[in-house]
């Protein structure tokens, strides 16, 4: 057979492919796995975006699914034509992204040079061992720096250590409240705006992690959206608690708020909600609202979305477990599977 024997996304569909949502009963191979082979924040139907989305594209229709895991067909070695990167360096990427889940199987099919010196293109197939996933081809331009590539209209990054820089500037840049640990070697590092409702959905999640994960450092950064008028503001109050009662109060009043976030959908209610979560973490709202309109407080959460942006953060709810995201508001086992395995890629011992 040759290298169109399964269909092949072309780099400009990627996106769409990706952004195909991702459902607890079924969690296709084309949305989960591209999901956290590019670390995209990807949720249309699920997840708040700091851009707007572009426009829907009409779903292809799913093709019957397979009977056994896939045979994929041999690589033609005509395929091969760039030197960089190697198909090894492509397996290891893959293993680092995919590990997690032992159903899952892929092909590197094709590195070929391009027009332009240095971007070669890849071609992966990948399936799954049950068979109940249809054979998807993906593809994507490798840069010539070794640690990025294109997919779509997203630069993500490369190589064999891929989430190492961005694990080395949340380490250093991540300060917002955090539950577990004080050690910096398991980091989760969760993303979120107030106001966003499925950030509401995914605190969740992040109390089964901190069950799960003791010896992991969780952290809430807050990433205000600006579709959201009270949510800037429901930050800053909260950075003022975490000042004022410690990260424990912190997690009191966001716990609060997400559950009363309802009442920030206009300005006295936002007053409301938040002053009654100030409350319930056992501090004053006078001396927060004080707090609040300080500009050392709004630079402090200009900072926080500024550390979103820099890693490449568009949509909440985001986690960014040691450098890798992945939507906070995933399935819980996925999640779950997810900082394990990269736990284990990291050395730290749970």
């Amino acid at each position: 057979r040759d290298l169109h024997s399964f269909p092949t996304r072309r780099s400009s569909d990627l996106i769409s492919l990706i952004r195909l949502p991702i459902r607890v009963a079924s969690v296709r191979i084309a949305s989960i796995a591209a999901l956290v082979l590019f670390s995209l924040p990807v949720y249309e139907a699920a997840a708040q975006q700091q851009v707007p989305p572009a426009p829907a594209q009409e779903a292809t229709p799913a093709a019957p699914a397979p009977a056994a895991a896939p045979v994929f067909p041999k690589p033609d070695p005509a395929e091969f034509t760039a030197a960089s990167p190697t198909k090894e360096t492509v397996n290891t990427f893959l293993q680092t992204s995919w590990g997690y889940d032992d159903t899952r199987v892929w092909q590197v099919q094709a590195i070929r040079k391009t027009s332009v010196e240095g971007i070669s293109k890849v071609v992966i197939y990948v399936g799954d061992k049950t068979g109940k996933q249809k054979p998807t081809g993906i593809q994507f331009f490798a840069l010539a720096d070794g640690k990025h590539i294109i997919a779509g209209d997203e630069i993500i990054p490369f190589g064999e250590h891929p989430y190492a820089e961005y694990r080395a500037l949340v380490q250093e840049r991540a300060d917002g409240p955090y539950r577990g640990s004080a050690s910096k070697d398991l980091e989760l590092v969760e993303f979120a705006d107030f106001q966003c409702p499925h950030c509401k959905e995914a605190q969740a999640n992040m109390d089964k992690l901190a069950v799960d994960f003791p010896k992991a450092r969780i952290i809430f950064q807050n990433f205000p959206l600006a579709q959201h008028p009270a949510a800037a503001g429901a930050a800053a109050y909260g950075v003022c608690v975490a000042k004022q009662g410690g990260s424990n109060a912190f997690f009191q009043y966001a716990a609060a708020v997400f559950e009363g976030q309802d009442g920030l959908a206009t300005a006295d209610g936002a007053t409301l909600t938040m002053n009654s979560a100030v409350t319930k973490a056992g501090l004053d709202p006078a001396k927060i609202a004080v707090c609040a309109a300080t500009p050392a407080i709004t630079a402090q959460v200009d900072a926080s979305a500024k550390l979103a942006k820099d890693l490449s953060v568009n949509q909440t709810p985001m986690l960014v477990v040691n450098g890798r995201q992945v939507p906070a508001n995933a399935p819980y086992e996925t999640l779950k599977q997810i900082v394990t395995y990269q736990a284990k890629l990291d050395g730290v011992t749970q």
